[in-house]
């Protein structure tokens, strides 16, 4: 008979080894933790620069016939300044331009902290070119410069139409509307009166505000169309929540399309390009708005 084998002389086991239940917990815990810690840090840093380009239909009861697939590029809160780069503008006129909107406007906030920042700003949107032109509003970041005729000289200078309490008729086809243009409602002296004083009250109109909340106005002289920034969105929007913090004159109307209580305005509040402090974003995207308008 041949002799079982010594303990030494046993074969090896086939089966691979694989480590122990504690070491594969830790390791697991490890990457699940580094995985949570990546996306967090993409959240609060990545996502402010995760430029999208949001498209909008906004119908519009008896909007005239020549408006109907009328394409509004929409740009609000560029934010050129410290948290924000001159790139990162770059790349939102560009996405702009993909689109080949009809015209384009912009709705205030372009600088942070410090006029010097507008020669920048402007020089990022120097692509910006629209069959019907290209229009600005103020907000209150460029009152907050200390120096917003200089913030707008410079706008002005780059070719881009600032409106302030004025409205332009722009033809169509040979058919006029109008695009109105409102002062910077929380630090400036907005006034809708003076800015329709030329406007007939038949003829389709759009109006440019920084803070979305003047909607409420808008609606009153039947507006049908307000466009606005301001909010950012809120920057960090909780799932199920909503926005977590929200500025004076962006309640009402925080993000989106929205109308008007029970007018026939709509408002639309875009969640901007840049951001300002704290310069995160969270499960709010920046963006530039494309605005298709349609019969309804």
């Amino acid at each position: 008979m041949r002799a079982e084998p010594t303990k030494s002389e046993k074969p090896v086991s086939e089966k691979p080894r694989y480590p122990s239940r504690r070491k594969f917990l830790r390791r697991a815990l490890i990457a699940g933790g580094a995985t949570i810690g990546a996306s967090a840090l993409w959240s609060v840093f990545g996502e402010r620069a995760w430029l999208q380009a949001r498209r909008v239909p906004v119908s519009v009861p008896d909007l005239p016939a020549f408006l109907d697939g009328f394409t509004i590029a929409h740009l609000s809160d560029l934010h050129r300044g410290p948290f924000i780069s001159e790139e990162h503008i770059r790349e939102a006129a560009r996405l702009a331009m993909a689109y080949t909107p009809d015209i384009v406007v912009l709705t205030g906030d372009h600088v942070s902290f410090k006029a010097k920042y507008a020669k920048s700003a402007v020089s990022a949107l120097s692509s910006l070119k629209a069959e019907y032109g290209v229009y600005a509003v103020l907000g209150n970041h460029e009152y907050w410069t200390d120096e917003v005729g200089r913030v707008t000289q410079t706008h002005r200078d780059a070719g881009i139409t600032v409106l302030i309490n004025e409205a332009v008729g722009i033809a169509v086809g040979g058919t006029p509307w109008w695009l109105c243009g409102i002062d910077d409602m929380w630090e400036g002296k907005p006034d809708l009166e003076r800015t329709l004083a030329d406007v007939p009250d038949e003829i389709f109109k759009i109006l440019l505000c920084h803070e979305p909340d003047y909607a409420d106005e808008a609606a009153k002289h039947g507006i049908p169309l307000q466009l606005s920034g301001h909010s950012h969105g809120g920057q960090v929007r909780l799932p199920g929540k909503g926005p977590l913090v929200l500025p004076a004159h962006a309640w009402k109307y925080p993000y989106g399309l929205q109308r008007v209580g029970s007018s026939g305005t709509q408002v639309y509040t875009t969640s901007g390009v840049g951001v300002t402090f704290p310069p995160i974003r969270i499960n709010c995207r920046p963006e530039v708005a494309i605005i298709r308008l349609t019969r309804a």
